[in-house]
């Protein structure tokens, strides 16, 4: 095991995306440290991309009307900055910000506040904690006292996704959905020793993992949202709860253990990093970084996903035999799929869909074709890994029977999986990873999603040269391989808006582009040693979602706006906001795409910006948040007028503990730090950003 570097109060420039030496060994089992697992030929999307300010976008730019410059005016730290509303005190803006609709506010500057920072004119609460009892007979959080127990009825640890769907015939109330990708045992146990946890540690962590459903309750004085205890909805998904596996991978030799010779059943969910809400009521999650939790892995499908040959961080594989792939060598293939949850029936059973494939999906969203098909976007968050997209082969049914809930259960068992191929259109040569334009000034080309597997209720064809359609789906990064996918800067959130259908693709970064033996810049991946990423929009033939062409052009990169290699689709460089390691995105009610960051490289605090994706101020990005120290910003949900983030492990930096913290937020000095869901609005209760 690596040793910690020092306690600093940032994260260290020698791990990659500017994440702590913490966070790469408890959320991605030191991910960028190992042997990139992508050893194909495929091309690689960042010698694609690096091209190009469009001409057109130049233009454009010099006809934008002229708005105020937005970083840094107004910015203030909140005074009730550890779990109060942070009203604190501001000064009236000299006049009205000016933005696109939906992005009118004054743009947080960048910052090191361990707070969250927001606009001026709004105000924020804590919604709810790691550890708080949401379920009937959970205690009230103790963290001298924890057990597993306690924690299974209680609020999981670092979320991540989140989502509030409607609650009909209650006032002022939804639920509130979220994932809980993973644990950071040093910062929730005193004394912690990495090299012999106890069971009781290791069960309280399978505990904190998993998904949350909390119905959420609006002060109508204040704006406030709260969490509400032990509600009939409410309900706590573990490491250890059942799932069923479903779709044309589910009863295969390759997903039996001996605790389920079906192949059909499985405990736990892990990971779960980003997701999606489907049209009908449900919720998806992607089971992200599942290698880091396997140990003693020697076979080369396992190497390809990154699963380590010794012991892991956690030191599960002690505790339960299910984690030594040397025991039961099929438990790891039994994760890194798409999760669906029906949070309205806290009685039902999560599934796992293998018809979306086994990658390290960083989430899943939906958009439905023209007669009513689900087609599902998702990323594979791995440098040098691949993008894809599913395109169910059934309608769904609307409204809320029971024959359509049944119906619509099924809906993402058949259909056609893709990987996705970028093509530049610029020669290789005008390409040089510097972030310099081709000769033809644009950053785009065409692309082509390239058929894996497709499923029916007959059975399943592989369309993969050499692989059955089994392998297809466990294997799904061979199947990429094989078929000559592009090769990615880390393909993470991907969502299509729903106002215009385009897709929208973030790419955290790359630091290994360009560098030894791996790919070089491309068109679609425009830098070497991307440390900053990019976001690159896609557009359906016809603007069908179920096409398999597609067009693609630059729509973001990010970095500092005085960087040259930086463009953010036209817009004046010097009317944004910097920005580094786009993460998650999301829409706003006007279209405009919303991005959160992961491990910035810009000296500040990871944060939440808005960006307008059309009209005259397209490429305007304004920050509007920024997270407490080693936190991410993670989960960002924009309503009418609410913003949600989900502040994931704060504190979370180099050599801290729970006796050496490096964080106070939430709840101030003398308590222990803890992951959170934020609510902001606006302090007179008007619409967000106009």
């Amino acid at each position: 095991m690596r040793k910690l570097l020092p306690l600093v109060g940032t994260p260290s420039d020698s791990h990659p995306g500017g994440r702590s030496a913490l966070t790469c060994r408890f959320r991605c089992g030191d991910a960028c440290f190992h042997e990139v697992p992508n050893t194909s030929d495929n091309e690689y999307v960042g010698d694609v991309i690096a091209g190009a300010l469009s001409r057109r976008a130049v233009m454009r730019a010099a006809a934008v009307v002229s708005v105020a410059t937005g970083v840094g005016a107004g910015a203030v730290v909140p005074a009730a900055a550890y779990g109060g509303e942070g009203e604190g005190k501001r000064r009236k803006p000299a006049k009205k910000p000016q933005g696109a609709r939906g992005l009118r506010y004054s743009s947080v500057a960048p910052n090191t506040a361990d707070a969250v920072t927001v606009p001026e004119g709004y105000r924020q609460n804590v919604v709810v904690r790691w550890g708080e009892p949401i379920l009937r007979g959970a205690p009230a959080f103790d963290p001298e006292k924890q057990t597993a127990a306690a924690q299974s009825g209680q609020f999981g640890y670092n979320n991540d996704f989140l989502a509030l769907l409607p609650l009909p015939g209650e006032h002022r109330r939804q639920l509130l959905v979220a994932n809980h990708e993973y644990t950071d045992e040093v910062l929730m146990f005193r004394g912690y020793d990495p090299e012999n946890p106890t069971r009781e540690q290791v069960e309280i962590a399978w505990a904190a993992h998993g998904l949350g459903v909390v119905v959420v309750e609006e002060d109508r004085r204040t704006g406030a949202l709260t969490a509400v205890p032990r509600h009939h909805l409410n309900r706590r998904i573990t490491a250890t709860t059942e799932f069923r596996l479903t779709g044309p991978a589910a009863g295969s030799e390759l997903l039996k253990t001996s605790a389920d010779p079906t192949g059909r059943k499985v405990l736990g969910t892990l990971n779960n990093c980003s997701g999606g809400t489907t049209p009908w009521g449900t919720t998806l999650h992607g089971e992200e970084n599942f290698n880091q939790y396997f140990a003693n892995a020697t076979r080369a499908t396992d190497k390809r996903y990154g699963l380590g040959t010794g012991a892991t961080e956690r030191k599960w594989e002690r505790f339960d035999q299910r984690f030594d792939v040397t025991r039961e060598p099929n438990e790891s293939h039994r994760f890194g799929y798409v999760v669906e949850l029906d949070p309205y029936d806290p009685t039902s059973t999560p599934r796992k869909r293998t018809a979306l494939g086994r990658v390290k999906h960083e989430g899943a969203t939906v958009r439905l074709t023209d007669d009513g098909r689900p087609v599902v976007y998702t990323g594979d968050d791995e440098r040098f890994d691949y993008f894809y997209k599913f395109v169910g082969s059934k309608r769904m049914k609307r409204g809320g029977s029971r024959a359509a809930r049944e119906h619509n259960s099924t809906l993402l068992d058949e259909g056609t999986l893709y990987v996705a191929r970028l093509t530049g259109d610029s020669p290789a040569v005008e390409v040089d990873g510097s972030g310099r334009l081709p000769a033809d000034g644009e950053f785009d080309g065409s692309g082509e999603w390239i058929p894996l597997a497709t499923s029916t209720a007959r059975g399943a064809v592989s369309h993969v040269p050499g692989m059955t359609a089994e392998e297809v789906y466990v294997f799904t990064r061979l199947a990429g391989d094989k078929v000559g996918a592009t090769k990615m800067d880390r393909p993470e959130d991907i969502e299509p808006n729903p106002h215009t259908g385009k897709v929208y693709v973030a790419l955290t970064n790359n630091t290994n582009r360009g560098t030894g033996t791996n790919p070089a810049a491309d068109e679609a991946n425009p830098r070497n040693a991307n440390k900053h990423g990019h976001i690159l929009e896609l557009t359906e033939r016809q603007n069908r979602a179920d096409s398999t062409r597609f067009a693609w052009s630059l729509f973001l990169v990010a970095g500092d706006p005085k960087d040259p290699a930086t463009y953010f689709a036209g817009f004046p460089k010097d009317e944004v906001s910097p920005i580094s390691c786009p993460d998650n995105v999301a829409f706003d009610p006007h279209g405009n795409l919303w991005i959160s960051t992961d491990g910035a490289q810009l000296g500040s605090h990871d944060g939440l910006f808005g960006v307008a994706t059309r009209g005259p101020r397209r490429g305007e990005l304004k920050q509007f948040l920024t997270v407490p120290v080693g936190a991410e910003t993670c989960g960002p949900l924009v309503q009418d007028r609410r913003v949600l983030v989900a502040v994931q492990h704060p504190g979370e930096v180099n050599g801290a503990s729970v006796e050496k913290p490096a964080s106070i937020w939430p709840d101030g000095p003398g308590k222990i730090v803890r992951p959170a869901v934020v609510a902001v609005w606006r302090a007179d209760g008007r619409d967000i950003g106009v």
